[in-house]
């Protein structure tokens, strides 16, 4: 899979932008501020349908502005197709494939790109919802029906809290809330269906991030990856140490259990407070939790072990050939060796687009054809248009 084109228009800084993309790395260099990552974001929002910086579609138009759109041309194999993606400030997007309209749900069946930034490190030390969003997205591309899945998910949720806020509020008891059976039963539904593809996911992720991780890292300090669950009577978002990985049984079954048991919870709080949105993605090195245990270096580690494991499972899945990857601003942050092993890793896949605020922060394997980028504008080959730190 190759992004031969990118056009954009009113996304971020650029009111129009032309950037041709070829197979193999494409290394985008400018300073801080001036539109690189925007580049690499807009990418990533066709295949993911989100932002790996903002959680809403209001920041990506343009100011003084409606609306953005996103084009880019793919090329699979011989065949090539069109995507466009109309970003609204308000209302709901607009997508079109090869000219047609569609939902933009239907984007991520023919694009798939997997994107590091050092906003990836609050994966491994944020709080539970940077988890939950990394699983997710990753989820929606390798079974992009489940975007509806979750999006009828937060609808119900929503609801259901609502009505426990309202009740909290009227000071009504369990026995006289009879709708909230109904609001069970969606949410089960649902959640159960997210919560075993969140499972399916840990699994599948367990090799690939060990072999990740002993590229990066250059030892084996046996990563594990696995699921804390709301249904399994506490609650991960409370008290993470409390909470054992996983679990057997029917998850549908075992959902409305929890539900019943902290019903009398949830009416004293206005909360829903079982569900995936409460559960956590637990990784452990060496048999500690990451989080709280591993060095800056581990963390990295990490981060970056999960987002090429992320790489190789849909390179395996997708007919359409190898993700595109993409490394924003991320060399800066890792030492030579985990630079030079990154640098060989990647170098496998078909298309790799890096950004960089200093060209020589990038191992001279990935340094051919880079490209300037300043103030909203893509000037060409850097060699054309040094920085003048680089001059």
């Amino acid at each position: 899979m190759i992004v031969e084109h990118l056009s954009l228009v009113d996304f971020r800084n650029y009111a129009e932008a032309e950037l041709p993309l070829r197979p193999g790395t494409n290394l985008l260099v400018g300073r801080n501020g001036q539109g690189k990552t925007n580049l690499a974001e807009a990418v990533a929002y066709l295949a993911t349908l989100g932002s790996h910086r903002v959680s809403s579609d209001a920041p990506l138009v343009r100011e003084g502005r409606d609306a953005a759109f996103i084009r880019a041309r793919l090329a699979h194999g011989s065949r090539s197709v069109a995507l466009e993606l109309q970003v609204n400030r308000q209302g709901a997007n607009r997508a079109r494939i090869s000219g047609n309209p569609v939902r933009p749900s239907e984007l991520p069946r023919y694009m798939h790109a997997v994107l590091f930034a050092p906003e990836d490190l609050m994966i491994v030390r944020g709080d539970p919802s940077s988890r939950r969003r990394f699983a997710d997205q990753l989820l929606v591309q390798r079974t992009p029906r489940l975007a509806s899945v979750m999006s009828d998910y937060d609808r119900t949720l929503k609801q259901r809290t609502t009505l426990l806020k309202s009740a909290r509020a009227r000071g009504m008891r369990a026995e006289q809330l009879t709708t909230l059976e109904v609001w069970d039963d969606k949410l089960i539904q649902l959640g159960s269906q997210i919560i075993d593809a969140r499972q399916r996911l840990a699994t599948d992720m367990t090799e690939p991030l060990a072999r990740a991780y002993a590229a990066i890292a250059g030892e084996d300090h046996s990563p594990r990856i696995g699921w804390a669950l709301s249904i399994g009577g506490s609650d991960p978002e409370d008290d993470p140490e409390s909470v054992e990985i996983g679990a057997a049984g029917a998850t549908s079954e075992r959902f409305r259990e929890a539900l019943l048991a902290r019903r009398t919870q949830e009416l004293d709080r206005g909360l829903t407070l079982v569900g995936p949105h409460r559960d956590d993605l637990v990784l452990h090195l060496r048999g500690l939790p990451v989080k709280g245990y591993a060095s800056h270096g581990e963390s990295w580690s990490v981060a970056l072990s999960l987002r090429l494991a992320s790489a190789e499972l849909l390179r395996a899945e997708s007919p359409g050939g190898d993700p595109i990857l993409i490394l924003d601003d991320v060399f800066a942050e890792l030492d030579a060796a985990r630079r030079g092993r990154l640098a060989g890793v990647v170098a496998s896949y078909e298309q790799v687009l890096v950004t960089a605020a200093v060209a020589t922060d990038i191992p001279a394997a990935l340094r051919a054809d880079a490209i300037r980028i300043d103030d909203g504008r893509i000037l060409g080959a850097l060699a054309d248009h040094p920085l003048e730190e680089e001059a």
